[in-house]
Order: structure tokens, then sequence, then C-alpha cells
């Protein structure tokens, strides 16, 4: 088997710089709105909006709530996915309607997920507003979605993967490029 090259985006240390470089931003917007809600997209994305929850409690004082979207069943290629696709809980421990959603995952490429995910919100409330935040955002958009909130902008091929680890799924913090 060939060897993959790997390109090193972000290091333990300046994953987290960037993570808390993402949380100010949403702060400056969001700061003192009691309507302000986090909601990640599974997997990674949850994961991070964990982190960036964190950030801000400990900068306000103040802990947002916090969501979890599984879109597997709004996934336009479901068919696609596997004969019988896990799924698992998406968890809404507030009411949407009239909440501030910032809409967190881990790359931004075709903008795929994000539509479904954005189906899957709207299935639960009216929000009065979603803002989209990214660690990463890839480009290659198939969709016309950009990010509000982003750590980190990378030109990519479609030949390439933006892998963001996590220390709880992956045993380490960073953000590698491979190819295919």
């Amino acid at each position: 088997m060939k060897n993959k090259t790997s390109i090193m985006l972000m290091d333990e240390k300046e994953f987290r710089k960037n993570l808390e470089k993402l949380a100010d931003d949403i702060l400056k917007e969001f700061r003192d709105d009691p309507n302000f809600v986090l909601i990640g997209i599974r997997t990674r994305g949850v994961l991070l909006a964990q982190r960036l929850q964190q950030i801000i409690k400990a900068s306000t004082g103040k802990e947002p709530p916090l969501g979890t979207l599984d879109i597997t069943l709004y996934r336009d290629d479901l068919s696609t996915l596997a004969r019988h696709p896990i799924v698992h809980a998406t968890t809404l421990p507030f009411d949407v309607d009239e909440k501030k959603i910032v809409l967190m995952d881990d790359v931004l490429y075709t903008g795929r997920t994000v539509r479904a995910a954005l189906d899957q919100l709207v299935d639960f409330g009216r929000p009065a507003l979603i803002r989209l935040a990214v660690f990463i955002d890839r480009g290659l958009r198939e969709y016309p979605i950009q990010p509000d909130f982003m750590a980190m902008k990378v030109q990519t091929n479609p030949n390439q993967v933006v892998h963001v680890c996590v220390f709880e799924v992956d045993g380490e913090e960073k953000v590698i490029i491979t190819e295919r």
C-alpha cells in the first residue's frame, strides 16, 4: 500500500489557539445575548462545540446551552452511506424558537452537511437566526453556504481530505490534509 503524504495545518498548540480565537469571534456578536445557544453537528462538530462552550464559560462566567444534531437521516446521500446507517440521538435541551443559534461543524466542504443540518433544525422550530461556525473552511462548495465564523480557511483540491483530529476520537489534537 502506498504511503499517503500529509500536510500539518495545525499542531496541538495552534489547535487550542484557533479554538480560542473562534470563541472570541463568536462572543463579539453574542456575549450578552440570553437567546444564544450552541449546536454541534455529530461527531467532531459536537466535540468542538463543547470546547467552545467551556472557553466561553471561562471567559464570561456564563455557559451557553448546548445541543447536538445527528443529520444522518437528512443527508441527500443516505442510500449510498450504508445498508443500515447508524443514527445517533439529536439532543436539543431547549426550544429552538427565537434562539440565536451558532451551528458548529469541523470542516466545511461542499455545504451538503450544513444543508442537512439546516433542514433538521427548522423541523424543530423557528430560530431567530442561525450562524455557521466551522473549524476549517476548505472551499470547493457545491451549495451556496458560507461560514460566519471560522478558525482557518485553506485551499484544497477534490483529491485531498482535511482531518480535524480531536482527543476524544483520535487521541490527539491537530489538523492535517492527506491525499485520497
